[in-house]
């Protein structure tokens, strides 16, 4: 995600290196670069123009305090603009009616249907909401069943009517279903097309007016680039909707959505989302956004990421047993198995700060725990609990039942007794771990 952009900036930044002030000059071709890079990411030029003329505007006459230097200062007004351009704060989501009614917009292919089952995912997992699916797409065959799988992974309830063609009943009907079973959010996922059409409109214009939601999200796929604002302000104009959802966000390096979409309809960007697991959804922060961008990393999210999967009590078990040097194989695997939960790893990785360009070409698969979690699935329980017990003999067995050479089992026990004894001699350090495993909280 804006790898191009997050280079073309570090890029621009460099003409500053070594300059004692900020000058006009300077700044101008700092500026120049600057607005390049947006335009690449494919950023409307006009805004582009405007970004780069505010950050030139509060650059100059900048007096550089002794321990910041003309390219930090710099980095930190771009850092400040591209905030704002993107919304400022966080944008407040109204889920507060009984029920909630949330109606879902956006072309064919934007990724409605799967953003729609991680949103009531969301709202089950982390805001205790009890939600349900409307599947109010009349015309893609497989809208429904699509719809249906999703709600059967996170168990939430979907409401549909295959034979009804008609949109607007469907979602008034989906409301007396759900307050006959005590559902407070109401997610109505609605057809698209291929491109705007007078029909289309017209059916989310009367879904709208027929169950007045207190949510309206257009969802666009990022990877359109400009024409993904273009088609924000089209359907803006008829819905007046009250935010945006970017989707696909792993599989764009330029940005240009995430960066014109607020300036262009002045709605904010609710919810970005990436990959097709039902977790990989994430409430928009510009501010962090931002941070990511200009290589940064995204601390604050990975942290909240973590807190969401890890269950404190867990945790504290976890912690105890790190204490008394007992932790196991089984630990091991259900500590993989948790951070897998929390979204793609490449791009979890680049949230923390340095390391985003440290791997931007290196190719990080999901799978990547594959073998090691083969090779601990083919352990028996008693060997899980019991690292010590496994000699030349068991390991021998553990390689056929994985598939793996007796090297690679050497190799995942060696590792595995390395990172023992470090978290041994951790417990005797004065302080101990001094601080709180993934997920507690002092």
């Amino acid at each position: 995600m804006f790898n191009n952009l997050t280079e073309r900036l570090e890029t621009a930044f460099k003409n500053l290196k070594g300059e004692a002030k900020i000058n006009e000059l300077n700044i101008a071709n700092t500026v120049k670069d600057i607005r390049r890079a947006l335009i690449d990411a494919d950023v409307n030029y006009k805004i582009a123009k405007e970004f780069t003329d505010k950050v030139k505007d509060k650059a100059i006459g900048e007096k550089v305090l002794n321990a910041i230097s003309p390219g930090q200062l710099m980095v930190k007004i771009v850092q400040d603009e591209l905030t704002d351009l993107m919304g400022g704060t966080e944008a407040s989501f109204d889920i507060s009616g009984n029920p909630a009614i949330i109606l879902i917009a956006g072309l064919q292919g934007s990724g409605k249907t799967t953003f729609s089952g991680k949103l009531a995912n969301y709202l089950k997992t982390q805001k205790g909401k009890s939600p349900l699916l409307v599947a109010a797409d009349i015309y893609r065959p497989a809208a429904i069943d699509q719809l249906t799988v999703l709600a059967e992974q996170i168990g939430v309830d979907i409401y549909s009517e295959r034979e009804n063609k008609d949109a607007v009943s469907i979602a008034q009907n989906a409301i007396k279903e759900a307050k006959s079973k005590n559902k407070n959010v109401i997610i109505i996922d609605t057809a698209g097309r291929l491109a705007i059409d007078e029909a289309m409109m017209t059916e989310v214009a009367n879904i709208k007016s027929a169950v007045n939601p207190s949510e309206i999200l257009f969802v666009v796929d990022s990877m359109t680039g400009q024409d993904a604002v273009n088609t924000a302000k089209a359907f803006n104009d008829r819905l007046d909707f009250s935010g945006v959802v970017l989707t696909k966000l792993d599989g764009d390096t330029r940005g240009g959505a995430a960066l014109s979409i607020k300036y262009t309809v002045n709605k904010p960007i609710k919810f970005v989302s990436s990959g097709e697991k039902m977790e990989t959804l994430d409430v928009f922060y510009p501010d962090r956004m931002a941070q990511r961008i200009l290589g940064m990393g995204d601390i604050a999210t990975l942290v909240e990421k973590a807190q969401a999967q890890f269950d404190e009590e867990q945790a504290k078990k976890l912690e105890k047993k790190i204490r008394k040097n007992q932790f196991d194989f089984q630990d091991f695997l259900d500590q993989l198995q948790q951070i897998k939960k929390m979204g793609n790893l490449k791009d979890l990785m680049g949230m923390i700060p340095g390391v985003g360009k440290a791997i931007k070409d290196v190719d990080i698969s999901d799978d990547a725990f594959k073998g090691v979690e083969a090779i601990i699935q083919s352990m028996t329980p008693e060997e899980r609990g019991n690292p010590d017990l496994i000699d030349q003999k068991r390991k021998v067995r553990i390689a056929k039942g994985c598939g793996k050479d007796i090297a690679d089992v050497n190799a995942f026990m060696k590792q595995f007794d390395q990172m023992r004894q470090m978290m041994k001699m951790m417990n005797k350090m004065p302080m101990g771990f001094g601080g709180k495993m993934p997920g507690m909280r002092r």
